[in-house]
């Protein structure tokens, strides 16, 4: 854990010193942000949140807005979202694109919907950039474009970060200077821009991006495990994934055209099973898939701390610790006190 962070023995929870955290405004209206690694039980917590709060359910996933893919990103069960309203689920098909500007609009409407029928929003998911542009507002810049984004990925995937990030130094060594070499997605982000604009990125920079005046009190926490708990559990749930049917799911979605979503067809899973369906599908074939799928998850999950570590309202939540029950009550307990 980051030494700036402190953590209380008896709760789990990890909190920023009080010179770090953010100012907020009283009297907003309340809401909840649940996010945490792939393979915590976020689904599950936010469930028993709502029905003790009277809340409805926004999904900060970028992949469950598409209609089909469930098993692989491990959607809410239709009976759950029959007894809890829930929003930017099964909202596109594979045909349509979806990007973060278009989350933020939803999400912010979905929100506004909610406080509108008097009940608690309750923001659910593991997508950081997502839940970052909900909190400070979309991204400076042109919108993402899939076959530059796709290249560039592509590149990160063969060559890793360093050569990239050299690229970025060299024609942007402002921006450069402001973030990190490992920090693959604002690199990304960052080379996307410049070929799309032919400018640098530090030109669309403005000096409010980084600052959080909310209209609404986001009670903000990152539940997870430590690793050596966590990634069993991400195997095992990517073993079950399969036994439940994956490979089957990705067979269909590849009919309704899976393999020309440029975003969704490189989703965690998907991108491996499809490699796996293009191979002889012998025992050796299938072991990879397997060994891949799970190396993919972890690494998003190592991600997924790498990137909330830097989001200074989260509390965090180590469910050794502290376990589903008293998550609830600390939640709960949180969100009726807070100002």
């Amino acid at each position: 854990m980051n030494d700036k962070y402190s953590q209380s023995s008896s709760t789990g929870i990890v909190e920023l010193p009080e010179k770090d955290k953010l100012p907020l405004k009283e009297g907003l209206k309340k809401a909840i942000i649940i996010s945490g690694p792939t393979a915590t039980g976020k689904t599950e917590l936010s469930l028993v949140l709502a029905k003790a709060l009277g809340g409805e359910i926004i999904s900060a996933d970028s992949m469950q807005v598409y209609r089909g893919m469930d098993i692989g990103t491990a959607k809410a069960s239709v009976k759950q979202r029959e007894e809890i309203p829930h929003h930017l689920i099964d909202v596109k098909d594979l045909e349509n694109s979806f990007n973060v500007v278009q989350f933020y609009e939803e999400a912010l409407k979905a929100v506004e919907s909610i406080f509108a029928r008097d009940r608690v929003p309750i923001i659910v998911g593991g997508t950081g950039f997502y839940i970052h542009t909900l909190l400070y507002g979309p991204p400076l810049g042109p919108p993402a474009n899939q076959h530059v984004r796709k290249k560039l990925e592509e590149d990160m995937e063969k060559y890793g970060p360093e050569p990239l990030y050299r690229k970025l130094c060299e024609y942007d060594p402002t921006y450069a200077s402001k973030i990190t070499g490992n920090d693959r997605h604002k690199i990304i982000r960052a080379l996307e821009i410049i070929t799309l604009t032919d400018k640098k990125v530090s030109d669309f920079l403005r000096t409010s991006e980084t600052q959080y005046h909310p209209e609404y009190n986001f009670r903000c926490w990152f539940t997870y495990y430590p690793k050596s708990i966590l990634y069993p559990r991400i195997e095992e749930r990517c073993e079950k994934m399969i036994e439940e049917g994956f490979l089957d799911e990705v067979i269909r979605l590849q009919k309704e055209g899976l393999d020309k979503n440029l975003s969704a067809s490189q989703a965690i899973g998907y991108r491996q099973a499809l490699e796996y369906l293009k191979s002889e599908k012998n025992t050796s074939d299938y072991d990879e898939f397997l060994w891949a799928f799970k190396r993919a998850s972890k690494r998003y999950a190592k991600r997924q701390f790498t990137w909330f570590r830097k989001e200074p309202i989260f509390r965090w939540l180590n469910l050794e610790v502290c376990d589903k029950p008293q998550a609830t009550e600390l939640i709960l307990h949180d969100f009726e006190n807070a100002l």
